[in-house]
């Protein structure tokens, strides 16, 4: 593989043209960065799957105060139906999610539903401190939209075959534009 050549990308932002040069290793880069963000979350759900029962409430319920999502979180707690559903797709949508990514496939569904999982445990953790500002899980959700932006699964994943499936003649991807939001 050669490392001189170069990529561009861009795109419009607010009006604003941003254009770039992505070094070829950088596409070496966003594989690893998507197997790794996916595996890290795998095996978070997987422990979860294999200390059954996972049981979200204590930590719904016991949310610091100073937390913006602290009434929300407890009011979920202390909803037992509400409770049962939450312990059963926090831990397997982790398992879906880390298999897609390792895969690459659905990798933009799958790095949202990451990113926003992230963002749920960083709102509860927060305790109002500024510096908790810069927590490891606002920066694992930037990183799954990192994954999401870059289209990581048409590097080495599956997304690259199955935006070429045949649809009534078409690529997925042209029958269905909307899919080329879930897919990359």
């Amino acid at each position: 593989m050669s490392t001189k050549t170069t990529n561009e990308f861009g795109g419009e932002f607010g009006g604003i043209t941003l254009l770039g040069k992505a070094h070829s290793l950088s596409a070496l880069f966003i594989v690893l960065l998507r197997a790794l963000i996916g595996g890290m979350i795998l095996f978070a759900g997987l422990g979860k799957v294999t200390e059954w029962p996972f049981d979200a409430a204590g930590y719904l319920a016991n949310v610091d105060p100073a937390s913006p999502v602290s009434g929300l979180y407890a009011a979920m707690a202390s909803m037992p139906a509400l409770m049962e559903v939450v312990n059963v797709v926090v831990p397997f949508t982790q398992v879906l999610i880390g298999v897609a990514l390792i895969a690459g496939a659905f990798v933009r569904l799958a790095a949202l539903g990451g990113a926003i999982q992230m963002t749920m445990f960083y709102l509860g953790g927060w305790a109002g401190e500024f510096l908790a500002l810069f927590d490891s899980t606002l920066i694992y959700a930037a990183v799954f939209l990192t994954v999401a932006a870059f289209g990581a699964g048409r590097i080495l994943g599956l997304d690259a075959y199955i935006e070429r499936i045949e649809v009534g003649g078409m690529p997925l991807v042209e029958r269905f534009p909307a899919a080329r939001y879930l897919l990359g």
